[in-house]
Protein backbone atom coordinates (compact mmCIF):
# COMPACT_ATOMS: atom_id res chain seq x y z
CA UNK A 1 0.00 0.00 0.00
CA UNK A 2 1.27 3.48 -0.85
CA UNK A 3 2.30 5.89 1.90
CA UNK A 4 0.04 8.84 2.70
CA UNK A 5 2.34 11.27 0.89
CA UNK A 6 2.33 9.15 -2.27
CA UNK A 7 -1.44 8.83 -2.09
CA UNK A 8 -1.74 12.60 -1.83
CA UNK A 9 0.17 13.00 -5.09
CA UNK A 10 -1.71 10.33 -7.03
CA UNK A 11 -5.20 10.33 -5.47
CA UNK A 12 -7.91 10.92 -8.04
CA UNK A 13 -5.50 10.64 -10.97
CA UNK A 14 -6.33 7.06 -11.92
CA UNK A 15 -6.53 6.31 -15.62
CA UNK A 16 -4.74 9.42 -16.87
CA UNK A 17 -1.95 7.45 -18.56
CA UNK A 18 -4.48 5.29 -20.40
CA UNK A 19 -6.02 8.50 -21.75
CA UNK A 20 -2.63 9.81 -22.83
CA UNK A 21 -2.74 12.54 -20.18
CA UNK A 22 -0.45 13.67 -17.40
CA UNK A 23 -2.34 16.60 -15.83
CA UNK A 24 -5.93 16.23 -14.68
CA UNK A 25 -8.28 17.46 -17.44
CA UNK A 26 -10.82 20.20 -16.73
CA UNK A 27 -14.26 19.42 -18.14
CA UNK A 28 -16.20 22.69 -18.26
CA UNK A 29 -19.29 21.30 -19.98
CA UNK A 30 -22.49 22.43 -18.33
CA UNK A 31 -24.54 19.87 -20.23
CA UNK A 32 -23.91 16.48 -21.80
CA UNK A 33 -25.42 14.81 -24.92
CA UNK A 34 -28.30 12.41 -24.31
CA UNK A 35 -28.50 9.18 -26.35
CA UNK A 36 -32.33 9.12 -26.18
CA UNK A 37 -35.19 10.47 -24.11
CA UNK A 38 -35.51 7.11 -22.36
CA UNK A 39 -31.83 6.67 -21.55
CA UNK A 40 -31.45 10.34 -20.70
CA UNK A 41 -34.36 10.11 -18.29
CA UNK A 42 -32.85 7.09 -16.56
CA UNK A 43 -29.52 8.89 -16.23
CA UNK A 44 -31.22 12.00 -14.84
CA UNK A 45 -33.09 9.97 -12.26
CA UNK A 46 -29.92 8.12 -11.28
CA UNK A 47 -28.01 11.33 -10.62
CA UNK A 48 -30.78 13.52 -9.21
CA UNK A 49 -31.55 10.96 -6.52
CA UNK A 50 -27.97 10.76 -5.27
CA UNK A 51 -26.39 8.10 -7.48
CA UNK A 52 -23.28 8.29 -9.63
CA UNK A 53 -23.19 7.68 -13.40
CA UNK A 54 -23.41 4.08 -14.49
CA UNK A 55 -20.89 2.95 -17.08
CA UNK A 56 -21.72 4.46 -20.45
CA UNK A 57 -24.44 6.71 -19.04
CA UNK A 58 -24.77 10.39 -19.90
CA UNK A 59 -23.81 12.74 -17.08
CA UNK A 60 -26.72 14.98 -18.16
CA UNK A 61 -25.91 18.28 -16.42
CA UNK A 62 -23.06 19.78 -14.39
CA UNK A 63 -25.29 20.42 -11.38
CA UNK A 64 -25.71 16.66 -11.09
CA UNK A 65 -22.17 15.40 -11.76
CA UNK A 66 -18.87 16.48 -13.26
CA UNK A 67 -15.74 14.36 -13.92
CA UNK A 68 -13.28 17.01 -12.72
CA UNK A 69 -15.18 17.38 -9.46
CA UNK A 70 -15.41 13.60 -9.14
CA UNK A 71 -11.63 13.23 -9.34
CA UNK A 72 -11.19 15.70 -6.50
CA UNK A 73 -13.80 13.83 -4.47
CA UNK A 74 -11.98 10.53 -5.03
CA UNK A 75 -8.77 12.12 -3.78
CA UNK A 76 -10.29 13.46 -0.58
CA UNK A 77 -12.08 10.18 0.14
CA UNK A 78 -8.81 8.27 -0.14
CA UNK A 79 -6.91 10.65 2.16
CA UNK A 80 -9.71 10.65 4.74
CA UNK A 81 -9.95 6.83 4.69
CA UNK A 82 -13.60 7.05 3.66
CA UNK A 83 -15.41 5.24 0.83
CA UNK A 84 -16.67 8.41 -0.86
CA UNK A 85 -16.65 12.20 -0.75
CA UNK A 86 -19.01 14.89 -2.05
CA UNK A 87 -17.84 18.33 -3.17
CA UNK A 88 -19.72 21.59 -2.63
CA UNK A 89 -19.39 25.25 -3.52
CA UNK A 90 -18.09 26.13 -0.04
CA UNK A 91 -17.63 24.69 3.41
CA UNK A 92 -20.90 26.28 4.53
CA UNK A 93 -22.70 24.75 1.53
CA UNK A 94 -21.33 21.38 2.63
CA UNK A 95 -22.53 21.85 6.22
CA UNK A 96 -25.93 23.03 4.98
CA UNK A 97 -26.26 19.90 2.85
CA UNK A 98 -25.41 17.70 5.83
CA UNK A 99 -28.06 19.39 7.96
CA UNK A 100 -30.68 19.10 5.22
CA UNK A 101 -29.79 15.44 4.72
CA UNK A 102 -30.27 14.83 8.44
CA UNK A 103 -33.63 16.65 8.50
CA UNK A 104 -34.73 14.48 5.56
CA UNK A 105 -34.25 11.38 7.74
CA UNK A 106 -36.94 12.72 10.08
CA UNK A 107 -34.60 13.68 12.91
CA UNK A 108 -34.23 17.42 13.19
CA UNK A 109 -32.32 17.73 16.47
CA UNK A 110 -28.58 18.41 16.36
CA UNK A 111 -26.10 18.36 19.24
CA UNK A 112 -23.23 20.76 18.60
CA UNK A 113 -20.01 20.82 20.62
CA UNK A 114 -18.76 24.36 21.15
CA UNK A 115 -16.56 26.10 20.20
CA UNK A 116 -17.27 25.95 16.48
CA UNK A 117 -16.46 28.13 13.50
CA UNK A 118 -18.63 31.23 13.77
CA UNK A 119 -20.51 30.56 10.54
CA UNK A 120 -21.37 27.02 11.65
CA UNK A 121 -22.50 28.22 15.07
CA UNK A 122 -24.62 30.97 13.53
CA UNK A 123 -26.28 28.62 11.02
CA UNK A 124 -27.20 26.16 13.76
CA UNK A 125 -28.43 28.86 16.13
CA UNK A 126 -30.81 30.34 13.56
CA UNK A 127 -32.51 27.03 12.82
CA UNK A 128 -32.83 28.29 9.26
CA UNK A 129 -32.61 24.79 7.77
CA UNK A 130 -35.25 23.24 9.99
CA UNK A 131 -32.93 21.95 12.69
CA UNK A 132 -33.11 22.40 16.43
CA UNK A 133 -29.77 22.63 18.20
CA UNK A 134 -28.47 21.94 21.68
CA UNK A 135 -25.04 23.47 22.21
CA UNK A 136 -22.88 21.68 24.73
CA UNK A 137 -19.35 20.68 25.64
CA UNK A 138 -17.76 17.36 24.70
CA UNK A 139 -18.58 16.03 28.17
CA UNK A 140 -22.23 16.99 27.76
CA UNK A 141 -23.01 15.16 24.53
CA UNK A 142 -24.69 12.11 26.06
CA UNK A 143 -26.93 14.24 28.25
CA UNK A 144 -27.93 16.44 25.31
CA UNK A 145 -29.27 13.58 23.18
CA UNK A 146 -32.98 13.35 22.40
CA UNK A 147 -35.02 10.65 20.65
CA UNK A 148 -35.03 12.86 17.54
CA UNK A 149 -31.29 13.65 17.57
CA UNK A 150 -29.99 13.03 14.08
CA UNK A 151 -26.45 14.40 14.24
CA UNK A 152 -23.64 15.39 16.58
CA UNK A 153 -21.26 18.06 15.26
CA UNK A 154 -17.80 18.89 16.54
CA UNK A 155 -14.68 20.66 15.35
CA UNK A 156 -11.19 19.70 16.48
CA UNK A 157 -8.95 21.62 16.75
CA UNK A 158 -11.72 24.13 17.36
CA UNK A 159 -11.99 27.57 15.82
CA UNK A 160 -10.58 29.87 17.16
CA UNK A 161 -9.46 28.58 20.56
CA UNK A 162 -7.69 25.44 19.27
CA UNK A 163 -9.51 23.28 21.85
CA UNK A 164 -9.01 19.58 21.16
CA UNK A 165 -11.88 17.12 21.35
CA UNK A 166 -11.54 13.36 21.80
CA UNK A 167 -13.44 12.13 18.74
CA UNK A 168 -13.73 8.51 19.86
CA UNK A 169 -15.11 9.60 23.24
CA UNK A 170 -17.77 11.76 21.58
CA UNK A 171 -18.67 8.93 19.18
CA UNK A 172 -19.14 6.63 22.18
CA UNK A 173 -21.23 9.24 23.99
CA UNK A 174 -23.36 9.77 20.87
CA UNK A 175 -24.60 6.19 21.28
CA UNK A 176 -25.15 5.45 17.61
CA UNK A 177 -26.10 8.96 16.48
CA UNK A 178 -23.88 9.92 13.51
CA UNK A 179 -21.01 12.26 14.33
CA UNK A 180 -19.78 14.89 11.86
CA UNK A 181 -16.27 16.22 12.45
CA UNK A 182 -15.05 19.47 10.93
CA UNK A 183 -11.46 18.52 10.11
CA UNK A 184 -10.52 21.79 8.39
CA UNK A 185 -7.81 22.80 10.88
CA UNK A 186 -6.11 19.40 11.12
CA UNK A 187 -6.51 18.15 7.54
CA UNK A 188 -6.16 14.41 6.84
CA UNK A 189 -2.39 14.87 7.11
CA UNK A 190 -2.69 15.22 10.88
CA UNK A 191 -6.03 13.60 11.68
CA UNK A 192 -8.44 11.15 10.08
CA UNK A 193 -11.69 11.26 12.08
CA UNK A 194 -13.17 8.22 10.32
CA UNK A 195 -10.56 6.08 12.06
CA UNK A 196 -12.07 7.22 15.36
CA UNK A 197 -15.68 6.51 14.41
CA UNK A 198 -16.87 9.71 12.68
CA UNK A 199 -19.65 9.17 10.14
CA UNK A 200 -18.88 12.32 8.16
CA UNK A 201 -15.74 14.44 7.83
CA UNK A 202 -16.15 18.02 6.64
CA UNK A 203 -13.61 20.43 5.19
CA UNK A 204 -13.72 23.99 4.09
CA UNK A 205 -11.48 23.03 1.19
CA UNK A 206 -10.88 26.74 0.62
CA UNK A 207 -8.38 26.56 3.45
CA UNK A 208 -5.52 24.03 3.66
CA UNK A 209 -6.66 21.76 0.85
CA UNK A 210 -6.56 24.57 -1.70
CA UNK A 211 -3.73 26.21 0.18
CA UNK A 212 -3.26 29.31 -1.97
CA UNK A 213 -6.30 31.47 -1.22
CA UNK A 214 -7.57 31.32 -4.79
CA UNK A 215 -10.21 28.56 -4.85
CA UNK A 216 -13.38 28.16 -2.81
CA UNK A 217 -15.02 24.85 -2.04
CA UNK A 218 -16.23 22.43 0.59
CA UNK A 219 -16.22 18.66 0.81
CA UNK A 220 -17.62 15.93 3.04
CA UNK A 221 -16.14 12.44 3.16
CA UNK A 222 -18.60 9.74 4.19
CA UNK A 223 -19.80 6.21 3.56
CA UNK A 224 -21.88 5.37 0.52
CA UNK A 225 -25.25 5.86 2.22
CA UNK A 226 -24.48 9.34 3.53
CA UNK A 227 -22.72 10.30 0.29
CA UNK A 228 -25.87 9.44 -1.69
CA UNK A 229 -27.98 11.57 0.66
CA UNK A 230 -25.54 14.46 0.30
CA UNK A 231 -25.46 14.20 -3.50
CA UNK A 232 -29.25 14.26 -3.58
CA UNK A 233 -29.34 17.45 -1.51
CA UNK A 234 -26.62 18.93 -3.70
CA UNK A 235 -28.54 18.13 -6.87
CA UNK A 236 -31.74 19.67 -5.52
CA UNK A 237 -30.19 22.80 -4.02
CA UNK A 238 -27.51 23.42 -6.65
CA UNK A 239 -24.63 23.86 -4.22
CA UNK A 240 -22.20 21.93 -6.39
CA UNK A 241 -18.49 22.52 -6.60
CA UNK A 242 -17.66 23.66 -10.13
CA UNK A 243 -14.82 22.32 -12.34
CA UNK A 244 -12.25 25.11 -12.15
CA UNK A 245 -12.05 25.38 -8.34
CA UNK A 246 -12.28 21.58 -8.16
CA UNK A 247 -9.18 21.37 -10.35
CA UNK A 248 -7.29 23.84 -8.15
CA UNK A 249 -8.37 22.09 -4.95
CA UNK A 250 -7.39 18.72 -6.38
CA UNK A 251 -3.99 20.13 -7.32
CA UNK A 252 -3.64 21.29 -3.71
CA UNK A 253 -3.91 17.72 -2.42
CA UNK A 254 -0.54 16.83 -3.94
CA UNK A 255 1.36 19.36 -1.83
CA UNK A 256 -0.90 19.21 1.24
CA UNK A 257 1.42 17.02 3.37
CA UNK A 258 4.49 19.13 2.57
CA UNK A 259 2.71 22.41 3.29
CA UNK A 260 0.97 21.29 6.48
CA UNK A 261 4.13 19.89 8.04
CA UNK A 262 6.28 22.89 7.12
CA UNK A 263 3.64 25.33 8.43
CA UNK A 264 3.37 23.29 11.61
CA UNK A 265 7.11 23.67 12.27
CA UNK A 266 6.81 27.42 11.83
CA UNK A 267 3.73 27.65 14.03
CA UNK A 268 5.47 25.92 16.92
CA UNK A 269 8.31 28.44 16.79
CA UNK A 270 5.88 31.35 16.66
CA UNK A 271 3.83 29.96 19.56
CA UNK A 272 6.91 29.54 21.74
CA UNK A 273 8.11 33.06 20.93
CA UNK A 274 4.72 34.61 21.73
CA UNK A 275 4.44 32.60 24.96
CA UNK A 276 7.67 34.20 26.11
CA UNK A 277 6.70 37.78 25.24
CA UNK A 278 5.76 40.05 28.10
CA UNK A 279 2.80 41.63 26.32
CA UNK A 280 1.13 38.28 25.56
CA UNK A 281 -1.07 37.00 28.36
CA UNK A 282 -1.69 33.49 27.01
CA UNK A 283 -1.04 31.42 23.89
CA UNK A 284 -3.39 28.71 22.65
CA UNK A 285 -1.56 26.11 20.58
CA UNK A 286 -1.92 22.32 20.84
CA UNK A 287 1.85 21.94 20.66
CA UNK A 288 2.27 23.65 24.04
CA UNK A 289 2.03 21.30 27.06
CA UNK A 290 -0.85 23.04 28.82
CA UNK A 291 -2.99 23.16 25.65
CA UNK A 292 -3.35 19.39 25.24
CA UNK A 293 -4.48 18.07 28.64
CA UNK A 294 -5.88 14.84 27.15
CA UNK A 295 -2.70 13.99 25.24
CA UNK A 296 -4.44 13.88 21.86
CA UNK A 297 -1.42 15.13 19.92
CA UNK A 298 0.52 12.00 19.10
CA UNK A 299 -2.53 9.76 19.49
CA UNK A 300 -5.58 11.18 17.71
CA UNK A 301 -3.52 13.82 15.91
CA UNK A 302 -0.15 13.34 14.26
CA UNK A 303 0.86 16.92 15.14
CA UNK A 304 -0.46 20.20 16.56
CA UNK A 305 -1.02 21.99 13.24
CA UNK A 306 -0.29 25.54 12.18
CA UNK A 307 -3.09 27.60 13.76
CA UNK A 308 -2.61 29.41 17.03
CA UNK A 309 -4.37 32.04 19.07
CA UNK A 310 -3.15 34.40 21.75
CA UNK A 311 -4.62 36.82 24.27
CA UNK A 312 -3.42 40.32 24.97
CA UNK A 313 -4.05 42.41 28.03
CA UNK A 314 -6.99 44.39 26.64
CA UNK A 315 -9.57 44.34 23.83
CA UNK A 316 -8.23 47.67 22.60
CA UNK A 317 -4.74 46.25 22.12
CA UNK A 318 -6.17 43.22 20.32
CA UNK A 319 -8.17 45.40 17.94
CA UNK A 320 -5.22 47.64 17.09
CA UNK A 321 -2.53 45.01 16.59
CA UNK A 322 -3.76 43.52 13.24
CA UNK A 323 -3.44 46.95 11.68
CA UNK A 324 0.24 47.15 12.65
CA UNK A 325 1.55 43.98 11.01
CA UNK A 326 3.67 44.33 7.86
CA UNK A 327 4.46 40.80 6.71
CA UNK A 328 1.29 39.10 7.91
CA UNK A 329 -2.00 39.98 6.28
CA UNK A 330 -4.96 41.14 8.35
CA UNK A 331 -7.67 38.95 6.83
CA UNK A 332 -10.10 36.15 7.60
CA UNK A 333 -9.55 32.59 6.33
CA UNK A 334 -6.61 30.33 7.06
CA UNK A 335 -4.45 27.50 5.80
CA UNK A 336 -2.80 29.33 2.92
CA UNK A 337 0.86 29.70 2.07
CA UNK A 338 0.99 33.18 3.63
CA UNK A 339 0.37 34.07 7.26
CA UNK A 340 -2.91 35.71 8.27
CA UNK A 341 -4.07 37.35 11.48
CA UNK A 342 -7.61 38.20 12.52
CA UNK A 343 -9.78 39.18 15.48
CA UNK A 344 -12.44 36.43 15.79
CA UNK A 345 -14.80 38.21 18.19
CA UNK A 346 -15.06 41.18 15.87
CA UNK A 347 -15.18 39.23 12.59
CA UNK A 348 -15.85 35.52 12.00
CA UNK A 349 -17.50 34.98 15.39
CA UNK A 350 -19.38 38.26 15.53
CA UNK A 351 -22.81 36.57 15.02
CA UNK A 352 -22.16 34.00 17.77
CA UNK A 353 -24.13 34.29 21.00
CA UNK A 354 -22.35 36.39 23.61
CA UNK A 355 -21.83 33.48 25.99
CA UNK A 356 -19.98 31.50 23.32
CA UNK A 357 -18.14 34.34 21.58
CA UNK A 358 -14.33 34.36 21.90
CA UNK A 359 -12.73 36.86 24.24
CA UNK A 360 -12.27 40.29 22.73
CA UNK A 361 -8.61 40.10 23.75
CA UNK A 362 -8.05 37.07 21.48
CA UNK A 363 -6.31 37.08 18.10
CA UNK A 364 -5.93 34.10 15.75
CA UNK A 365 -2.94 33.48 13.50
CA UNK A 366 -2.68 31.11 10.57
CA UNK A 367 1.03 30.51 10.08
CA UNK A 368 2.14 30.27 6.47
CA UNK A 369 5.35 29.27 4.76
CA UNK A 370 7.38 32.40 5.46
CA UNK A 371 10.55 32.09 7.52
CA UNK A 372 9.32 31.80 11.14
CA UNK A 373 11.94 34.34 12.22
CA UNK A 374 10.36 36.91 9.91
CA UNK A 375 6.88 36.13 11.20
CA UNK A 376 8.05 36.48 14.80
CA UNK A 377 9.86 39.74 14.08
CA UNK A 378 6.76 41.20 12.46
CA UNK A 379 4.52 40.20 15.35
CA UNK A 380 6.97 41.54 17.94
CA UNK A 381 7.18 44.90 16.21
CA UNK A 382 3.36 45.03 15.99
CA UNK A 383 3.06 44.18 19.69
CA UNK A 384 5.49 46.93 20.60
CA UNK A 385 3.96 49.47 18.22
CA UNK A 386 0.47 49.00 19.68
CA UNK A 387 1.29 48.38 23.37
Amino acid sequence: MLSFDSQAVHAGRQGLTDQGLHAVPIDLSTTAPLPSVHDGGLAYEQLATGGTPLEGQSTVYQRLWNPTVARFEEGVALLEAMPEAVGFASGMAALSAALLAVVATGRKHVVAVRPLYGGSDHLLATGALGTEVTFTTADGVRGALRPDTGLVILETPANPSLDLVDIAAVVAAADGVPVLVDNTFATPVLQQPARHGAAMVLHSATKFIGGHGDAMGGVIAADGEWAARLRRVRAITGGILTPWPAYLLHRGLATLPVRVRAQQVGAHKVAVALAGHGLVRRVYYPGLPDCDPQGLVGTQMAGPGSLLAFELGSPDHAERLPGAVRLLTHAVSLGGIDSLIQHPAGLTHRPVAAEARPHAELLRVSVGLEDPADIIADMVQALEATR
